[in-house]
């Protein structure tokens, strides 16, 4: 559904991203990942080609087929479950880059198989995830993705497989002669963001909306970060707070797709810093069991505001990428489940041990799902000092 040209303004777009969300440089003979669907092996083509001429290393790996999943998780018994190949966990120790081309040519395929499998497999691949972060907080690895148009993420949004394209084509600049300047430019108009509401010492944030009233602590040593190329597009700041002072009721307006399943209307009631009540208008069964993958699954692992202004995406996409960061009349907000990012710490992230992270209130998970809400809303910053400031209000950033 995109043409060659754009595949290749996308490809320029993805390794600016790479680059760009790295702490050091790449060096010459540096190793990527290269994971793609079937359906988006021409960007991996024009992808590889790209970075052989940057002297990089590729490493090609084909993300397995609709039926080759429902077939694992349907048949694989509880050892073929958290069945680990040969050389997996030393081809991690080795990763200096990783890009998924997200092409799913099926997002319902699980839907029948029990979400206990799914979580334990999920929980058995922790540790890989564990060695990328550490890697990462060292400045030895960086990722991003993205996603491309396929008929079943068209028809699960609603719309014609040239409209789907043309919100992909425009939300990530393809339509632009140099979308790594537009890239740049949105780089730089974020940071400034960043800057401000950084600067406030705030005690905890209050969200309000029609059916949102939820306080999160940032905690200490924390940071805002975002448009940071890891993922394409990305127009959100985020923030991974302290899951302790967590409290009050959130509600995701929006659907969410999630290992084959549909989810709507999802509510999380949340005291002392975990989720105590959990209702869905659909797909409760399997927001229950995600929430019980481990003991962190049922907190927060991050708070996130879009700014429209920068957003150009203004329908539901059926995917987590481009529906965290919907743009629309008013913006969005979401919360994450599970897992925190080490890199909102505001001080030393290499410093940042696991002691350390459970101290400050990071959070810790195999779980990281995104749940939005896309009404007009007001995030008011409660200061250290006992005063109020609004940093977010219709869609928008107050700076």
């Amino acid at each position: 559904m995109l043409t060659d040209t754009q595949m290749e303004r996308y490809a320029d777009v993805l390794l600016w991203g790479l680059t760009t969300a790295r702490s050091k440089p790449f060096k010459k003979g540096d190793v990527v990942l290269v994971r793609f669907n079937l359906d988006a092996i021409r960007l991996a083509e024009i992808l590889e080609s790209r970075i052989l001429e940057r002297g990089l290393n590729p490493v090609r790996r084909q993300h397995p087929t609709p039926e080759m999943e429902k077939n694992f998780f349907g048949l694989a018994n509880r050892r073929q479950l958290i069945f680990d190949p040969p050389g997996e966990a030393e081809l991690y120790r080795n990763l200096n880059g990783s890009i998924f081309l997200h092409a799913p040519a099926s997002i319902t395929h699980l839907s029948t198989i029990d979400p206990k499998k799914i979580s334990r497999f999920t929980l058995s691949k922790k540790f890989l995830r564990d060695i990328l972060e550490e890697r990462e907080q060292a400045g030895r690895f960086s990722w991003t993705l993205c996603m491309l148009p396929t008929a079943e993420l068209a028809h699960h949004a609603g719309l014609a497989d040239g409209d789907y394209a043309k919100q992909i084509v425009k939300a990530c600049f393809l339509n632009r002669r140099d979308p790594v300047k537009q890239w740049k430019a949105v780089y730089k108009n974020a940071a400034a963001i960043k800057r401000w509401i950084n600067s406030m010492a705030v005690k905890y944030y209050h969200i309000e909306s029609a059916t949102v009233d939820l306080k999160i602590t940032p905690g200490e040593q924390r940071r805002w970060i975002g448009i940071s190329g890891h993922n394409i597009p990305s127009f959100e700041l985020f923030v991974s707070p302290d899951w302790r002072g967590t409290s009050g009721v959130y509600y995701a307006d929006q659907p969410s797709y999630r290992s084959g399943n549909l989810v709507q209307g999802v509510k999380l009631t949340f005291k002392k810093g975990s989720t105590v009540a959990v209702d869905a208008q659909s797909g409760s069964d399997f927001v229950q069991k995600q929430l019980k993958m481990d003991r962190g699954a049922s907190r927060l692992g991050e708070f996130s505001l879009t700014d429209k202004r920068f957003s150009k995406i203004d329908r539901f996409m059926a995917n987590t990428l481009f529906d965290e960061n919907f743009g629309g009349r008013w913006g969005n907000c979401h919360v994450a489940l599970g897992a925190s990012y080490a890199d909102t710490y505001s001080g030393n992230v290499q410093s940042l041990t696991k002691e350390k992270k459970a101290r400050l209130g990071f959070n810790d998970s195999a779980l990281h799902w995104d749940l939005v809400n896309t009404e007009k809303k007001r995030v008011v910053a409660h200061l250290a000092d006992g005063g109020r400031r609004t940093i977010y209000e219709n869609g928008c950033f107050k700076y």
